[in-house]
């Protein structure tokens, strides 16, 4: 019982990273494209390409936090399998 809270914890953690890395990349690329567009007077053009770099950098920080949770869950996996092998003995 306790394993299924701790791990349910653990990926609700993940989910909200998940959350908070594509909307925090979004609004620096927004906060940039904008800050140019008032420097250079080339509205909305900074705006609409750097949101694109900020919203493709949140899914490139979604790719990489997912592929980091499995490889770490497969390690799990793999040592968990190796400790009940051990147990049935």
């Amino acid at each position: 019982m306790a394993e299924d809270k701790r791990q349910l914890i653990k990926s609700l953690g993940f989910l909200s990273s998940l959350g908070i890395s594509m909307v925090a990349a979004s609004f620096i690329g927004l906060f940039i494209g904008y800050q140019l567009d008032r420097w250079l007077g080339s509205s909305p053009w900074m705006t609409l390409l750097w949101l694109g770099f900020g919203i493709a950098s949140g899914f490139r920080n979604i790719f990489i936090l997912t592929r980091r949770a499995l490889r770490e869950q497969a390690e799990e996996d793999e040592s968990g399998q190796g400790t009940d092998g051990d147990q049935r003995d």
